[in-house]
Formats: C-alpha cells, structure tokens, sequence
C-alpha cells in the first residue's frame, strides 16, 4: 500500500475514534464507536443509564426489525402523486389512479406505500403545503381505509403535512429533509406516535447536487446520521420508531452511492433500522447505461438484493412484484447456505447469526 492511502486510511480511522467520544446528548448518555484494527464495521456501545436508557430501546428495535434469516427486507412502494415525478412523470396524480396504484402495488406486496406529494428529484422546486397536502391527504385517507395488509407513509419535509396525514391514517412520517427543513418536524413526528425515517441529505433538492464533495463518504454521514438521531430522540421521538436513511442519490456522487452500498453494514451499527432506496436512481442508469428511468430494472434490482444482503430492514422500490421475488430468492439462497453451515457446525456461520425474532415486529 502506498504511503499516501495509509495517510488516507489513518484520517478516516482517526475520525471515527473520534465519533466514539461524542456525547449521545446534554444529559450525558453517550454512543461509543470502536473500530477494529482491520476496519470492520464499526460496533455501538451504550452507556448504561437507568433501567431501560433510550439508545438501548433504539439498539433492540433496530436487532428486531432486521429481517431473521430466510426473511426478506421489508418492501416500501413508492407512490408519488406530483405532475413533475422523475421516474413517473405524474402518471399517479389524479386520486382514483393513484389509489387504484397504490393498492396493486399492496397486491404486488408491498408492506409499506410511500405516498409523496412534493418531488425531491435533483433540481427540484419546493411546492407549499397547501398544494402538497391536497395531493396527498385524499389518497392516504381512501388507502387506509382500503389497505388490508400494507401500511401508509407519507414522503414529505413539511410538520403540517405530516400532521394531516396521519390524521389522515398515515403510520409513517418519511422525511428526506431529516428534520432540517422544517424545524417543527421533530416535534410533530414525536407527537404523532407515528414511525420516523430520517434521511441523510445535505442542502435541498434543488441544491444538493450541485458539486457534492465527501472525504470518506461512509464515516460522513454515518457521523451526520449520528447527530440527527441525537436530535430525534431529544425532542421526543420514541426511539422504536426511528429508522435512518442513508439517502443514496441526494447530495452524493456515483462513487459515493455505490460506496455506500458496498458498506452499507457500517451503518446498520447506528442502532436503528435502515430504510434505503436505490431505485431507478440516475446512479443506476450511469452505471448501467439506462437513460429511462422506467427502464432501470435491472440495476434496481441488482442494487435492492446487494442492500439486503449487507443489513437493510426495508426498501423503497418502484417496482415491487420483481423486488419481492429477488429479495425472496435472496433470502431462499441465504437460509439454505445457513442450513448447511449449521449442519456441518460451522459456528461462524451459523451460531453468529441468531437472533430472538419472535418479538421482530416494530412499531408502528
């Protein structure tokens, strides 16, 4: 190795001892971060504080949420009702499509459907509240009334919108902002008892990629995650419902994305599930030549699988019927190769990995 990349790799190790030192918060609990030697992903330890101290609370709810071998990643559709969709170009934004859309995609099996009214695609202008609560509110309203199985979320950066869609019967407040661009989130999302993905994006849609620069991109917005789960869980946000996405394509380069993904389980040591979506992401059709972003198949699924196998609790994806069968065999070839591990006692391969799932369930 080059003197140069031991530099390289000494001032990243050296930033994440340092994470390891931060306070949890002003009361005095603190996360700690170690790294190994050899640069495994990074392990949380916790202060003991009380009987029941609340990144701990955070710590079980992520070990349960994380799917027990032979089980896929939970399956989130997305369901965007704006005329400016990058992946759809307004196709949902009459309601009746957009319902009938949304209960194919629960068909199909999606657990979760991500009903956004606002888009966040690169360049994007922000529309206001009024304007995306009427797009969203009547179709979360006659989803959750019709959804059998699937639950509601709502994509959005506003607390007023969040408020009325839960009022609205929505069970999950998904923020690509990460409470940044509405300081009145975080108290909305502890008020509501409703689950609260916080996503990881620097600037805003429409500056986020303009000339985004990362020294070590995993240790950045792991620290960056950090702080802001910090932040939820001082304003009151229950930490079983907290999950933290890492926001492949908002603010990152393609190499940045794809080192994400390759080191995706470094992050999972943030203590709380995580929420990821890579689907028809303008990364995928770079790298896969695909300028369409309907016609990114392939790449998203290739990309759902890789995040699955390496700690994701849940996907967003635009294609769900094709996700679920990927993830499914994934998961199939997965349980299969524990089986035999364990039937020839390799403890590395098969006691490290279980884990009590009969409580896997996590609000909300």
């Amino acid at each position: 190795m080059e003197a140069r990349d031991l530099l390289v790799d000494a001032e990243a190790r050296e930033r994440r001892v340092r994470f390891a030192g931060d306070a949890i918060d002003a009361a005095g609990r603190t996360l700690a971060r170690f790294v190994a030697p050899d640069s495994a992903p990074v392990v949380v330890a916790l202060d003991a504080l009380g009987e029941a101290p609340l990144l701990e609370r955070v710590r079980r709810a992520a070990l349960a949420a994380r799917p027990a071998p032979g089980v896929r990643p939970q399956v989130w559709g997305v369901l965007n009702v704006t005329p400016d969709s990058f992946s759809d170009g307004g196709r949902f934004a009459e309601v009746k499509r957009a319902v009938e859309h949304g209960l194919a995609l629960e068909a199909a099996g999606a657990d979760v459907l991500d009903v956004g009214g606002e888009s966040t695609r690169p360049g994007a202008a922000p529309v206001d509240a009024r304007t995306e609560s009427e797009r969203v509110l009547p179709v979360i309203e006659r989803l959750a009334a019709r959804c059998r199985r699937a639950t509601i979320s709502v994509d959005t950066m506003k607390a007023s919108v969040a408020r009325a869609a839960v009022d609205a019967g929505a069970r999950w407040i998904n923020d690509p902002s990460g409470g940044d661009a509405d300081p009145a989130m975080l108290d909305a999302a502890a008020a509501s008892g409703a689950g609260y993905v916080c996503m990881h994006m620097r600037g805003t849609p429409r500056t986020m990629q303009k000339a985004p620069h990362y020294d070590d991109v995993v240790g950045e917005v792991c620290e960056e995650l950090r702080a802001r789960l910090v932040r939820c869980v001082d304003a009151g946000v229950a930490p079983e419902r907290l999950w933290l996405d890492p926001g492949l394509g908002f603010g990152k380069r393609l190499e940045d994305n794809l080192v994400l993904i390759e080191r995706l389980a470094e992050l999972t040591s943030l203590g709380a599930p995580l929420l990821v979506g890579a689907s028809r992401k303008s990364f995928v059709g770079t790298l896969t030549g695909v300028e369409t972003p309907r016609d990114r198949l392939a790449g998203s699924l290739a990309a759902a699988v890789l995040l699955a196998e390496r700690g994701a609790s849940a996907l967003r994806v635009h294609d769900v019927a094709p996700t679920v069968e990927a993830l499914d065999m994934a998961a199939g070839v997965a349980a299969a190769a524990r089986g035999a591990a364990a039937e020839h006692g390799d403890a590395a391969h098969g006691d490290a990995v279980d884990r009590d799932v009969a409580n896997r369930e996590v609000a909300p």
